[in-house]
């Protein structure tokens, strides 16, 4: 593993530009080169009905390897509630997933002062796209710090330095977990409360830090936000021969079918039964079908193909054609292939068309169709109009951070719920939020129950986590139902972890 040491040097920042900012500029000889400015805007906005004053900085921190070779500079934002002691104060360093995602989506979706303009149903509305004030913003609660990993959004590894050193799982947590550290320090906030919030494989990437920052750099955490967990990779990779995601994914084959009324009477009647029916299905007779592969016999087959149409909305036939087996991209295909749809893999409320209804699986998402475009060019705007940060190089929402380097697991599933649970351990008061889109296919609400029921938590250690579920997909906070929703459970959250 790569260690990133003492020095990281702030440079480039935000310049105010509107009438109701105002712009500072400061210079810190020490911690930048000579000549580089930092400059800070100030803003407000209204949260519950309070108005809160913030400030915000922008900028690089720059890492240096143990010769002092700067190596990188990481691109952040960093949102800091006017007035209140910064000691005192919550801290939370929010990354969002992929491998290879910027910050974007939690940024402008949900926890920033501003969000991407979208209808209630989390539906864009259509080019030129706008962003708004966000009064769900968490800048009531905390302070913000919004990281982009290096080769995604402004951050880049130094001229000359390969990017491999930054691209996989090890790498990753190691400079993350440097650029915590030194913004503490670079900040003075080591005597604040601190949190970690991470979206998709940013939650792969908090509970890793978890364990990491304790560790290695004796960081104790109060909280980490899960949203849209995906804790350990052998519960959502498909492949043959692996059937324990195939049953997994079956309550949210449920919640899909559901939602595009294509299950029975029954089932359709009531939500939340219908998925607790489908839960045990997938756990009890369904998993056990699987395990017995060719031990099946026919009759014992044809039983349980006519319990999965019933669970999934699929037919029976399709069921049994692909041997009990659906794939979750033959899915999007099937639900409505009558109806000439597909529907979204990050979101399954959503539909598209493909050139023709035939295919084994849908030829784009549109459920990342929907949001691609309005969150690209509002981030972008965002930073030149209100931050005024301008850079020649391009804002890398999906950053080509490929191969991912997963050595530290040679023949094994990368699991971090046992990181976790290590973190946990050793530092008992230590709360997780965990939050679940029922529509998710890219983290299936259902694999990250199942993954947190096998940390085998001690019953002091369980009462640390809090389970919310939102009638939405993988970025939840798009639905406005599921925002107000996620802003109250944030709120409490923050509540039960600091008390």
């Amino acid at each position: 593993m790569k260690s990133y040491l003492l020095t990281m040097l702030l440079a480039t920042v935000l310049c105010g530009a509107n009438a109701q900012k105002q712009s500072v500029e400061t210079t810190i000889p020490e911690l930048i080169p000579a000549g580089v400015k930092v400059t800070s805007t100030k803003n407000s906005v209204v949260i519950g009905g309070k108005k809160i004053d913030y400030t915000a900085h922008t900028g690089y921190l720059f890492l240096q390897n143990d010769t002092g070779k700067t190596i990188a500079k990481v691109f952040f934002t960093y949102y800091k509630k006017d007035g209140d002691d910064a000691a005192k104060r919550p801290l939370t360093f929010t990354f969002n997933g992929g491998p290879g995602s910027s910050s974007v989506w939690l940024h402008m979706g949900g926890l920033g002062p501003k969000r991407v303009l979208l209808n209630d149903e989390g539906v864009s509305v259509g080019p030129p796209y706008h962003y708004i004030s966000n009064e769900y913003s968490w800048l009531d609660k905390t302070d913000l710090v919004f990281i982009d990993p290096v080769s995604t959004g402004y951050s880049r590894p130094a001229p000359g330095e390969s990017p491999k050193q930054f691209h996989g799982y090890v790498e990753d947590i190691a400079s993350m977990g440097s650029f915590i550290r030194h913004f503490l320090s670079r900040y003075e906030r080591w005597g604040s409360p601190k949190y970690l919030a991470g979206e998709s494989y940013g939650t792969t990437r908090a509970a890793g830090l978890s364990k990491f920052l304790q560790d290695r750099h004796r960081i104790y955490l109060n909280g980490i936000f899960l949203i849209s967990a995906v804790l350990n990779f052998g519960t959502n990779d498909y492949y043959i021969g692996n059937d324990l995601p195939r049953a997994l994914y079956i309550p949210s084959y449920t919640a899909a079918a559901w939602y595009h009324k294509k299950l029975a009477p029954a089932l359709q009647a009531n939500f939340k039964n219908a998925l607790k029916e489908s839960e045990e299905f997938a756990l009890g007779a369904y998993a056990s079908a699987l395990l017995k592969g060719g031990w099946l016999d026919d009759a014992a087959k044809d039983a349980i193909a006519e319990k999965m149409s019933y669970y999934t909305g699929l037919s029976k036939e399709y069921c049994l054609q692909s041997n009990l087996r659906v794939e979750e991209g033959r899915f999007y295909k099937e639900l409505r292939r009558k109806d000439g749809l597909t529907i979204g893999r990050l979101d399954a409320r959503f539909t598209g068309r493909d050139i023709d209804d035939v295919g084994e699986s849908n030829s784009f998402d549109p459920s990342f169709s929907n949001i691609d475009g309005p969150f690209t060019a509002t981030i972008n705007d965002y930073f030149q109009k209100e931050l005024n940060f301008k850079e020649e190089a391009g804002y890398n929402i999906f950053g080509d951070v490929y191969p991912w380097n997963y050595n530290n697991v040679q023949n094994q599933f990368l699991n971090v719920a046992e990181s976790l649970r290590d973190a946990m351990a050793k530092n008992p008061a230590l709360k997780v939020y965990i939050g679940f889109g029922y529509y998710d296919f890219a983290t299936p609400y259902f694999t990250a129950k199942y993954d947190i029921e096998h940390m085998f938590l001690r019953p002091e250690q369980r009462k640390n986590i809090k389970s919310y579920f939102y009638e939405s997909g993988h970025m939840y906070y798009i639905h406005k139902p599921s925002l107000v929703q996620f802003k109250k459970d944030v709120d409490q959250f923050f509540e039960f972890s600091t008390h």
